[in-house]
């Protein structure tokens, strides 16, 4: 009985604190999403740039832009909404995840730790490299996909469904950067060796094809070239790093026998 008291304890802890985390992690989204609120245009003619320019528009009085368009009395601040959330998750990726890595980590060692966050700190630079390779990659996607459309007919998009593709282009490659901080953290940690990362290569770059080709909204093969290639250059870097790190412990565990 008390050892399952202690687990309940345990159990309730770890949620207690992943709540914590979880909260502190919401209140600095929201913070960061005032930004996106007060830049709101700014970004508008940013993310419509695809498609047509927006700045243009409005300077010569035009009414509409391209074939975009927002539908009903509530369309406008449910985009404004989302636009502004969406900025307040790229610009409190620092604190969200320090807060996954803080709850994470205090099942490892304090050396382990100690070295681990080391490379955790290089999870806000990767990811905000991956969210701008995925903004760059935007424009050949939409001149893909649009190429589709036959001569005889006008393709209309909602701005609501072109806001979720753009989102989920930017967030798929934001978050696919991180798998060599990722890697390298379990390595760090005496999780996986370098030989164990490498080792399954085949199986790791038909994986990495494999979630490009279904993670892309897109699903064309040059959005997946641009997010596949990238990524397995990121593991085979990370799989070296890994094999260094391993051969420095190996080196030290000889000195010290």
């Amino acid at each position: 009985m008390k050892d399952q008291s202690a687990k309940a304890m345990s159990l309730l802890a770890h949620l207690n604190e992943l709540r914590s985390r979880l909260f502190k992690s919401a209140i600095g989204i929201t913070l960061a999403s005032g930004v996106g609120w007060v830049f709101y245009e700014k970004i508008i003619s940013r993310l419509t740039a695809p498609i047509c320019d927006l700045q243009s528009a409005v300077d010569a009085g035009e009414n509409d832009c391209g074939v975009l368009y927002i539908n009903g009395v509530l369309g406008p601040i449910d985009l404004k909404i989302k636009i502004s959330i969406m900025l307040g998750i790229l610009l409190a990726s620092p604190l969200w995840l320090y807060q996954l890595w803080a709850f994470i980590s205090p099942g490892l060692h304090k050396k382990e730790r100690r070295n681990s966050i080391l490379f955790v700190l290089f999870a806000v630079p990767f990811f905000a490299v991956g969210v701008y390779a995925g903004y760059l990659v935007l424009p050949i996607a939409i001149d893909v996909l649009l190429s589709f459309t036959p001569a005889s007919l006008a393709n209309l998009v909602k701005f609501d469904d072109y806001l979720t593709f753009v989102t989920q282009l930017i967030f798929v490659f934001g978050i696919a950067f991180e798998l060599p901080v990722f890697l390298v953290s379990l390595n760090l940690a005496h999780i996986l060796s370098g030989k164990a990362i490498l080792s399954p290569w085949r199986y790791a770059i038909f994986g990495i094809t494999l979630f490009s080709a279904i993670a892309t909204p897109t699903g064309d093969p040059i959005t997946l070239f641009f997010l596949a290639v990238p990524l397995v250059i990121l593991y085979l870097m990370a799989g070296g790093i890994a094999l260094l790190v391993d051969k420095s412990r190996r080196r030290r565990s000889d000195k010290n026998a």
